[in-house]
């Protein structure tokens, strides 16, 4: 079963050694190689774990799908997942304070979930899933767009909104500090005043504002700041500029946003943002989106571009990616569980919804019905998020 393939690879990870031995090949490796195909003891890797995707997809483990349907099922997957731990914390809850949404609206850029969304419809959702506490965010575009004047206020608003929350429901919900990541001084502001004034649990960032990603050098005063203080920052994928609209009909947040993540994860690896603020504790939303797919390629760069070695080395790339959290938001699914799990331990995973974009029951249905161990399951619920949040 699911449940002793991953007691397996937490034993001897084939895929991690398999990717290692292949960056050290590809140290003697001509750079016109930069396409090369794995081993072949990686490809027969791939195929068999392949097959067992295929497997676990045709037998309608794929919860997005809704292929576990019907209100029973739903009912007694839920009581099961939440029958041997009682807590469960959603690392990845949008709320919306109605000054933003008029912000939004003025803007044009005001989604059907943000006009939607209320209080009372985020405590439901959490209540039918048994969701116990919610680190709360905005979601895209945060306080990236307008003047400078407007994403000084939008960041303000947005997290006084969010501590009010957190001050009226304590053991409900905390959050995940908004910056006007364009604006730096007033960047560093919001960073004391949330922190130390509004005692947010964290910082909020998008993958990218404006072209630039999180390791660009603009951003590095931010960055020294979080570091000093030690600080968890939470990421949201956004679409940069260059890539919306690139297909009709199809929205930014159905490629582009795994995408994003998995450039600005590339942006602190390669330009060493990540190895000199260590000290910052990073979450990546939906399992590091196309991340954990494109890992060989992450960890051959250092040995095809001369720049980039001298930064980093293809183990220093592991061990950092292994370093990261990743939140289940919109990946509670073999399709990507599978992917990231074979890359780091469980101890890196924390529980998200994505709500009110997707539902809370969606997500624990779907890590009920992957397989996990008990104490699996639990570190992912709550356990983890405890540790790194330190509630």
């Amino acid at each position: 079963m699911l449940r002793d393939f991953q007691l397996k690879k937490k034993k001897n990870n084939n895929f991690a050694s398999n990717l290692e031995s292949n960056s050290a090949l590809a140290g003697s490796l001509p750079e016109q190689s930069a396409g090369s195909h794995l081993s072949c003891a990686s490809c027969c890797t791939f195929v068999k774990r392949r097959g067992l995707l295929t497997g676990l997809l045709g037998a309608g483990l794929f919860a997005g799908t809704e292929m576990l349907s019907g209100a029973s099922s739903t009912q007694a997957l839920a009581a099961e997942a939440s029958s041997s731990d009682s807590l469960l914390i959603d690392v990845h809850h949008h709320v919306f304070a109605p000054d933003y949404v008029r912000e939004l609206e003025s803007a044009n850029l005001a989604e059907a979930p943000a006009r939607k969304w209320s209080l009372a419809r985020s405590m439901d959702d959490m209540d039918k899933a048994g969701v116990t506490r919610a680190l709360t965010s905005p979601t895209t575009p945060a306080a990236s767009f307008g003047d400078s004047s407007t994403r000084l206020r939008v960041a303000r608003m947005c997290n006084e909104y969010a501590a009010k929350l957190a001050q009226d429901y304590p053991n409900r919900f905390g959050f995940f500090a908004t910056l006007p990541m364009l604006d730096v001084e007033g960047s560093l502001a919001e960073i004391a005043y949330s922190v130390d004034v509004l005692k947010a649990s964290g910082i909020a960032m998008l993958t990218s504002y404006d072209g630039k990603w999180l390791g660009d050098a603009s951003f590095a005063p931010i960055m020294e700041e979080i570091n000093r203080r030690k600080l968890v920052v939470y990421t949201h994928p956004s679409s940069p500029k260059c890539c919306t609209a690139m297909q009709s009909g199809v929205p930014g947040s159905t490629i582009e946003f795994a995408t994003d993540t998995t450039r600005t994860i590339t942006s602190l690896l390669f330009t060493g943002a990540a190895q000199k603020f260590k000290d910052i504790r990073f979450i990546f939303s939906h399992a590091g989106g196309t991340m954990p797919f494109l890992i060989e390629r992450l960890t051959m760069l250092p040995t095809l571009n001369a720049e980039f070695g001298k930064r980093i080395s293809p183990e220093q790339v592991l061990q950092i990616i292994r370093g990261f959290y990743y939140d289940t938001a919109q990946a509670a699914h073999p399709g990507a569980l599978l992917s990231l799990l074979n890359l780091v331990d469980v101890s890196q995973v924390l529980f998200g919804t994505d709500f009110p974009y997707r539902t809370s029951i969606d997500h624990v249905k779907g890590l009920a019905s992957y397989g996990f161990s008990k104490a699996d399951l639990g570190a992912i619920r709550f356990k983890n998020a405890q540790k790194l949040l330190k509630i």
